[in-house]
């Protein structure tokens, strides 16, 4: 079986956590997922955004791309939520859209950031999911985690317009867009089948299909 690398990104609240850790148990791959629980930046990162971007940023920087290499160099086939070049083009864009990443700091970030990208293995597919803002916010509210409390409607529409300007230049390995407001992975397996076999159809070239 060929060796494949996958990355999986989209808003919050899209299905990435659930569909990459059904996509693993279903072909054997292996996961890789953020860090938050040992991310000694993110609980001062809420108290004071400003003082804190820069350095959560750049410590996301390192743990992805030590994650990203990791499991693009093993031996088996693997898939990944989340993405480093989402940090930039989307997280680390918006801090920076309102004001709690300075123009010097944002700037240094993106710098180091193009460095580092440069000399990271491609992955052979990004799988996008995306779905519309009143899902995502339900399903956030639905899962009643406290550090997304605070997570606003306009805050996921601004995160969903930097996803659709990023979708038309990334060029890095072919994509697949996923819309999942009507997609269950949790409760329905025939739902996980349907992306599985778009993903294979996508990774043998048979198609080149956004649903």
């Amino acid at each position: 079986m060929t060796k494949r690398f996958i990355l999986v990104a989209g808003n919050i609240g899209a299905g990435k956590t659930s569909l990459t850790e059904r996509i693993g148990s279903r072909l054997g791959w292996q996961t890789g997922y953020e860090s938050v629980a040992d991310n000694p930046y993110l609980a001062d990162f809420y108290n004071d955004m400003r003082q804190w971007s820069f350095h959560l940023q750049v410590f996301f920087l390192g743990h992805r791309a030590a994650q990203h290499r990791e499991l693009a160099e093993r031996p088996f086939s693997a898939i990944a939520d989340r993405s480093i070049y989402e940090d930039a083009h989307i997280f680390a864009r918006v801090l920076h859209h309102l004001g709690n990443l300075s123009e010097r700091d944002y700037h240094a970030y993106r710098a180091v950031y193009e460095l580092v990208i440069n000399g990271l293995p491609k992955p052979d597919l990004l799988l996008h999911l995306a779905a519309p803002v009143p899902v995502l916010l339900e399903r956030i509210r639905q899962r009643g985690r406290d550090i997304e409390s605070g997570i606003s409607g306009d805050y996921l529409a601004l995160l969903a317009q930097f996803y659709a300007e990023w979708m038309q230049t990334f060029d890095l390995c072919p994509v697949l867009t996923i819309h999942t407001e009507n997609l269950n992975f949790v409760q329905n397996p025939q739902h996980l089948d349907i992306v599985v076999q778009r993903i294979q159809d996508k990774l043998a070239g048979r198609e080149d299909l956004t649903f």
